[in-house]
């Protein structure tokens, strides 16, 4: 009888023994974006997968979690489980996840399936198909398990419309629009390394965490169904930034520009969770000055200690995120507050239990900065007056987040910069992004800036109503009440007739 074969020769098969030298075409025509950027590679089978994972494996891998993760989301769903979360004011954090990262999910897929094509080396051509299905996967599960909150909370419906076109929803797509447009190298830097193994966590463990301390087991299971994916998804980064960096000393100041490009961008995506994390969630887990401590500080210092001998630094202005993480929240969910009248979600002022837990996380700069601007913001509410914002805001060139950041160690300055290129003129929020434009003003200057195209007439029309039925969201009378959701409304209706059938 034949030897069964072991893993290692397996893999070997699917990867070394299917692999082909073109013989009537050119390498260089097969894969003609392998050499574009500047990458020098010396030897492809240099590549070493290690967690050597075959087609077959896979396959039986990923059904096993299908199967578990839609048996609890049946369980759910018949259980009317959203009747077990802790307010409905915590679903704005669900729809801010559906609109904003669902997408990028399949962004990613279709990110990795092109990197995967482009590149020479079979080894990383195996991983790159992997890890597009696992994206795709991703999104597939994502919408599935949001969608029973679909039949019974609003603005949940229309999230790929929504993602294309929504100011706020720019700023994600944005940052894939960038990571797709750029070379494989650079892609797989981008999402592989910088987003995957260096911020995944800033991302996946606050929504996570927050879920199942509100009672949101069903997403806590697509996060958890998620997980060994994951796993597999921060080695590919680990894996390409050291294959890069061992090939050829040319490759490392090119692949340390990426890395300071993409972690600032990153970061940039990731305050839409800082907000999240200090503001959406009625149980809180943990303040986003803290995760950026446990997650980039501790861990990403320790992950570019190990890199140093590679030659890599930390990225650039990391010093500066780091001492941003005592403002970032505040100042974005004010920025959410002031054009809430135009989000699909909806904002509120924190309660004086809130603000306490505020003050107690963020010692040196809620109270002298941030408590006295809500006070006031509540007093106008009072007064029926509640604040708008109807000005459309200035917007970064480069994040596309409107302008409303302070200078580094001055909170009371709006931060500014600007570049000139072709007479025309930029304007930036910080100088991470301003250098990221200076170094390709050709790309950055085509942005699609949802202020300019709004005031070009490109967005439905001329005011806000034009707008928003551009967007697909649904303005009633009850949604521009925004001192309580509408959601919220609606699940006390429920809890009250609970116990009310409880009592009789």
């Amino acid at each position: 009888m034949a030897k069964k074969l072991g893993l290692k020769q397996r893999y070997a098969l699917l990867t070394r023994g299917l692999d082909w030298q073109t013989t009537y075409q050119p390498m260089d025509k097969v894969f003609p974006e392998a050499t574009f950027e500047g990458i020098k590679i010396r030897d492809w089978d240099k590549w070493q997968d290690p967690f050597r994972l075959t087609m077959d494996a896979y396959w039986k891998f990923q059904s096993e979690k299908e199967r578990k993760l839609y048996a609890v989301l049946d369980s759910f769903a018949q259980n009317n489980g959203q009747l077990g979360l802790s307010e409905a004011r915590y679903l704005n954090a669900v729809k801010l996840f559906l609109t904003g990262v669902s997408p990028l999910e399949y962004q990613a897929h279709r990110g990795f399936a092109h990197a995967g094509r482009q590149l020479p080396g079979v080894g990383p051509r195996i991983a790159a198909q992997m890890q597009s299905l696992d994206e795709l996967r991703h999104a597939q599960t994502q919408i599935h398990t949001i969608s029973h909150y679909n039949k019974f909370f609003d603005g949940l419906h229309e999230f790929p419309h929504m993602h294309d076109r929504v100011w706020y929803l720019s700023v994600p797509k944005s940052f894939f629009d960038d990571a797709r447009t750029a070379g494989p190298f650079e892609f797989m830097i981008a999402i592989g390394f910088a987003f995957e193994y260096v911020l995944t966590n800033l991302l996946f463990v606050p929504f996570m965490s927050g879920a199942a301390y509100n009672g949101d087991m069903a997403t806590v299971t697509f996060g958890f169904s998620a997980q060994s994916d994951e796993s597999r998804h921060m080695t590919l980064g680990i894996e390409v930034i050291k294959f890069l960096l061992e090939q050829h000393p040319d490759n490392l100041p090119i692949v340390q520009r990426w890395v300071d490009k993409w972690f600032w961008r990153g970061y940039k995506v990731l305050s839409l969770v800082a907000m999240m994390m200090d503001y959406m969630l009625p149980k809180r887990i943990m303040s986003w000055k803290e995760a950026w401590e446990i997650y980039f500080v501790q861990a990403g210092g320790a992950l570019f200690e190990d890199l140093a001998r590679y030659g890599l630094r930390p990225p650039k202005y990391h010093e500066q995120a780091t001492a941003e993480a005592d403002h970032l929240s505040h100042q974005n969910w004010s920025i959410f507050y002031n054009y809430t009248q135009a989000a699909a979600f909806h904002t509120w002022l924190p309660d004086a239990e809130e603000m306490g837990w505020l003050s107690e996380k963020y010692p040196d700069s809620f109270d002298k900065y941030y408590r006295p601007r809500y006070e006031q913001w509540r007093k106008m509410e009072a007064d029926g007056k509640r604040f708008y914002n109807n000005a459309l805001p200035q917007l970064c060139n480069c994040c596309q987040i409107p302008m409303g950041y302070t200078e580094p160690g001055d909170p009371n300055t709006i931060s500014f910069r600007e570049s000139t290129y072709k007479g025309e003129r930029y304007h930036f929020c910080s100088d991470g992004c301003k250098d990221i434009f200076d170094h390709e003003p050709e790309k950055y200057a085509q942005a699609w800036l949802p202020v300019h195209q709004i005031f070009q007439g490109h967005c439905g029309g001329a005011d806000l109503g034009d707008v928003l039925k551009w967007y697909n969201i649904n303005v009633g009378a009850d949604n521009m009440d925004q001192s309580v959701s509408p959601d919220q409304k609606l699940w006390e209706e429920w809890q009250n007739e609970r116990a009310r059938v409880a009592a009789e």
